[in-house]
């Protein structure tokens, strides 16, 4: 039987094979760089910090899970709960707190240096879902912790979550030309590519605004959604970051520790 844990690898993998193979027949807009010198930037990133991360925090999550389950430990252990509201409000939960992590990663300066190299990429695709720094990987994973810890998180309801999240998370980063009335539709809840594409324009004011990663409700209750901002105008990347020879796999790990830039 395949366990959870395969299955999330190859609905990941998967999911950016089916993204490319769409993205390559109805593409959002044509690339301004080369797209095979990205992916060779974005996908060693995927692999190095896929590997490290999974060998320095699957073992510590699994414990966790397991010990907040066996010992019922946790906000939501507190209430006799059946286990499908538990995963409802775990996903909530989570979401939630990521987009907090999200929030914060724009506002701490420390933080923006890491995160600076997800947002560097000049063009966005599928292959920018990969584009995340060790550092900022290893920094979410202690925030994971503290919340399954803290709230009691189900291990069903965690990769459920882990499943979705990186799901949408390719989705709303691909260059995929999409029906207007379904994004309308998908964005009163959901993120769709429009509304995340804003979230990664050369324009400050655009960046530090729709911070949602599964679900839009949050920047529309906390104010930080922007909206109606023509897509043919918007201008991926950042900057101080304009120089694309740069931006290969070795400056992008050495990023968070050049110059501050905003």
């Amino acid at each position: 039987m395949i366990s959870i844990e395969t299955l999330k690898f190859f609905l990941y993998w998967g999911g950016i094979i089916l993204f490319l193979l769409i993205e390559l027949k109805i593409s959002y807009r044509p690339a301004s760089v080369s797209k095979s010198r990205r992916w060779l930037a974005n996908l060693p990133l995927a692999i190095v910090n896929g590997t490290i991360y999974h060998a320095c925090y699957f073992t510590l999550i699994m414990g966790i899970l397991v010990l907040t389950a066996e010992k019922e430990l946790g906000l939501l252990n507190a209430f006799s709960l059946p286990l499908w509201l538990k995963i409802g409000l775990s996903i909530l939960i989570l979401d939630f707190f990521i987009y907090i992590w999200h929030l914060l990663n724009h506002e701490v300066p420390f933080f923006w240096r890491f995160h600076r190299v997800h947002h560097s990429d000049m063009n966005m695709d599928v292959s920018t879902s990969n584009r995340f720094h060790l550092g900022e990987l290893l920094l979410s994973g202690l925030l994971r912790l503290a919340v399954i810890y803290t709230f009691g998180i189900p291990l069903i309801a965690y990769f459920i979550f882990e499943i979705l999240l990186n799901l949408s998370i390719q989705f709303h980063h691909s260059s995929i030309r999409i029906s207007p009335i379904f994004e309308k539709v998908w964005v009163l809840l959901f993120i769709p590519p429009s509304m995340h594409r804003i979230h990664h324009s050369v324009k400050i004011k655009e960046r530090d605004s729709n911070y949602g990663v599964l679900f839009s409700i949050w920047d529309r209750l906390l104010g930080t959604l922007t909206s109606h901002i023509d897509q043919e105008q918007i201008v991926i990347g950042i900057g101080s970051h304009r120089k694309f020879d740069r931006l290969n796999f070795q400056n992008l790990m050495l990023m968070p520790f050049t110059r501050k830039t905003r």
